[in-house]
Order: C-alpha cells, then structure tokens, then sequence
C-alpha cells in the first residue's frame, strides 16, 4: 500500500496513517519523493512510478491511500496504471475545482495562477472514469478543502463518502478516519457476490 502525502508535506506527515495500518496488518510505504511542492502534472508520473515498484514487489495491485493533495496524486496516477491500483483512499482531497475551493485560493491567485483554467483541467482529466473504487473521507469541519470539493462530479466513478468531524490537519491522525480508512479497506477485500 502506498500513502501520498498532501500538499507541503512529506513522509513524515504520514506516519501515523502508515504505523495503523501497518498494525492492520498492511505492508505500507511512503511514497519516498521528498517535500509535496504541488506541482501535479511533474508528479503523477512518479507516483505512478512509486505505484508499478510496490506493485511488482508485491506480486498484484496495490492499494493508495492520499491525504488532500496527496489524493489528487493518487487519482490520477492510477489513471496511469489503472491495472496497478485495487483501491483509492482519500482524505479531504479537493476533486473538483483543484487548489480553487482550498484554504491556498488566494496564494495561487496572488502569484497569477489562473484558477479556472486549473478547474477546466481538472474536470477534463475527470471525464474519464476512475478504474477503481474509490472511499472519499471527508469533513464540514476542514476548513482547508472546502468539503463540496471532495465530491466526485463523474457519475461513472464508483466513489462512497464518508464524513468525518475533523479539521484537514487531523485527517491523518484521528481515530475516526483511521476506523473509516480501516472499513473501506476491509470492504474492498470482500469478494463481490
């Protein structure tokens, strides 16, 4: 299983999130590229190059768990190698919209980002349906994500929500997102009847 980071962070960020599921039982990476610094469309391909490594080490696909940011990664490389990927997890991951509903808005606006052209992008990039399932955890409480942006717009994709009551910097050390990270992934385990 990889974990991806969000934005600004690194492995140390996800500690926490790696050690419990660990304890479930999980052979758990990081995802071993340093400091998130955003840049979307030079790191999809690496994470998915991260995705193919644990992939082939573990002998059948992976599942990728990724914290805000770190779950647009995570989407997105599995698009890349949607054979690789049996699971996506993510944490307060702002899916429509990219950085225009987040807490960082203004900071990208202020450095002449456009950010409908970013949103245009992102909702191009997401009329292709995900291969996966995936378990979008969410909060009201973030305060970084605007939670509405956490909710696929793709009808094809087969997404299940799951809301939390935690602010975005808890996400990834709160025990009722490590149950709800705990029960999509028994869930995904299950054999389909």
């Amino acid at each position: 299983m990889l974990v991806v980071p969000g934005f600004a962070t690194g492995d140390g960020s996800t500690v926490a999130i790696r050690t419990f599921l660990r304890r479930l039982g999980y052979r758990t990476e990081g995802w071993s590229l340093g400091r998130n610094r955003g840049d979307v469309p030079r790191l999809t391909p690496m994470v998915g190059d991260r995705i193919a490594e644990l992939a082939r080490a573990s002998g059948g696909p992976i599942k990728v768990v990724g914290w805000s940011l770190g779950g647009v990664l995570a989407r997105e490389a599995t698009r890349l190698h949607p054979s690789l990927v049996d699971h996506i997890v993510t944490l307060g991951t702002p899916v429509v919209g990219g950085p225009k509903y987040t807490l960082v808005a203004d900071a990208y606006r202020r450095q002449g980002v456009d950010l409908d052209e970013i949103e245009r992008t992102v909702a191009d990039r997401n009329r292709t349906p995900l291969p996966v399932r995936v378990t979008a955890i969410y909060s009201r409480l973030d305060a970084v994500v605007s939670w509405q942006a956490c909710f696929d717009d793709n009808p094809d994709n087969d997404v299940r929500y799951v809301e939390v009551e935690t602010g975005h910097a808890e996400l990834g050390f709160s025990g009722p997102v490590f149950r709800a990270i705990a029960a999509a992934l028994a869930e995904a385990q299950r054999p389909v009847r």
